[in-house]
């Protein structure tokens, strides 16, 4: 089967040696297909492109190598193109027309051919690195080496990898990455199962409850062969079924003040799907004080709310809820009911939040409260505030005291 997009870039590549022949019926040897570059195409040394990166110099480094080349090495930060995919990649990769870009190949022939095929596409300010990455290598400039995924794993996150928002790093930061869960039930389910998926290495599970019949409805990690299993447990052998990348650390217990950091500490972020005020509190001060990001949730009969709460970026839980409502006031899903497919809805938006995160692409929800109505098919966004006299986060992480919530809440003995 062939390569489609190579064959493309190939055809591109002879049509337009073709009518760069001065004379008809004379075929241009590789100096005067290179000297027609250079005389289009700027070439920029090693020593310029390290210097301008170390500045900071707003630049679009773009390895065009083959992968086995890529795998050797490459400049730290550059996206990694093949040669066969540029014209078809770059305007995704960098759609204004004006963008400096610096393409290197091997030895700097490659790219510069690229680079003259990137100025007739329109790009005006396209230059190849002279050299290569030869030349990169033996000036001694530090190199970067790919997380190589396996031929399995090239196949699973197919679909992830020709994304130029992710592509083959991305996926590698997927599989670096460790998310914690907390809890196993209706938010947990579809945002554990889509972490999954996505190839989220680590995910740990929080949830100290055993399943009930009348989980079933919503809470799609477990099944009827697991009534009484615990959660965690159960959805560890879901995620693990579902993809063997992932590696699933339950954790049997409920969040206190005196396992919340110690708990935390392992993860990059917490997808939070308590149940309970007291919870969450301790989460958002326990965060804060780690430093990590809490992509929180919650729903009730046909409505779900959706969030997140990047410390020292925007507010956060207590600043959402300085107080927590009256006994009563705020019914559990127990109580009150909710429709199956909420938590599912609600769910999947938190897994999206996570990943984006993780790649570092998109616009968080930070500052941004998604309402979801089911009945009505509608989703408002409400504007959060960081408020600068919450008691929690206006203070610096160090003063910030952990305790556990239930008299706060109003719900302990």
């Amino acid at each position: 089967m062939f390569d489609e997009p190579a064959i493309w870039g190939q055809i591109l590549a002879a049509e337009r040696f073709t009518h760069s022949t001065e004379e008809k019926g004379k075929m241009p040897t590789v100096q005067d297909i290179l000297g027609k570059a250079r005389a289009v195409v700027r070439e920029v040394s090693a020593d310029d492109v390290k210097a301008r990166l170390d500045a900071n110099v707003p630049l679009r480094v773009i390895d065009v190598r083959e992968r086995d080349e890529y795998e050797q090495g490459y400049v730290p930060g550059a996206d990694w193109v093949p040669r066969g995919f540029l014209e078809l990649r770059i305007e995704d990769l960098c759609p204004e027309r004006d963008t400096e870009i610096v393409l290197y190949c091997a030895g700097g022939v490659r790219s510069l051919l690229a680079a003259r095929n990137l100025a007739e596409l329109g790009y005006t300010n396209v230059a190849s690195m002279s050299g290569g990455f030869r030349a990169w290598k033996n000036a001694g400039h530090p190199l970067a080496r790919p997380r190589t995924l396996t031929g399995d794993q090239l196949k699973r996150y197919a679909r992830h990898i020709m994304l130029p928002e992710v592509g083959e790093e991305g996926q590698a930061r997927l599989l670096d990455a460790k998310v914690l869960c907390l809890g196993a039930g209706g938010l947990g389910s579809p945002s554990a199962l889509y972490l999954a998926a996505a190839g989220v290495g680590t995910i740990g599970i929080v949830d100290d409850d055993v399943v009930d019949e009348s989980n079933l409805q919503r809470q799609v990690l477990h099944n009827v062969e697991r009534l009484g299993m615990p959660k965690a447990e159960s959805a560890a052998r879901t995620l693990k079924a579902l993809n063997p990348d992932v590696e699933v650390v339950p954790h049997r217990t409920r969040l206190t003040s005196e396992n919340v950091m110690e708990i935390l500490a392992g993860y990059d972020l917490v997808v939070d799907g308590a149940d309970n005020f007291p919870t969450r509190y301790l989460l958002n001060d326990a965060a804060l004080k780690l430093g990590k990001p809490v992509i929180h949730a919650s729903i009730f009969r046909f409505e779900g709310q959706v969030t997140t709460f990047l410390p020292d970026e925007g507010p956060c839980y207590r600043c959402l809820y300085p107080e927590p409502p009256p006994p009563g006031m705020a019914p559990s899903c127990q109580e009150a009911g909710v429709l199956g497919v909420l938590p599912g809805m609600v769910g999947t938006l938190q897994a999206n939040e996570a990943l984006k995160l993780i790649l570092g692409i998109g616009r968080s929800l930070s500052g941004r409260l998604l309402v979801l109505d089911a009945l009505e098919t509608r989703i408002r966004e409400l504007k959060l505030r960081k408020d600068p006299k919450c008691p929690v986060c206006s203070r610096p992480p160090e003063e910030i005291e952990l305790v556990d919530y239930e008299a706060f809440c109003a719900i302990g003995g």
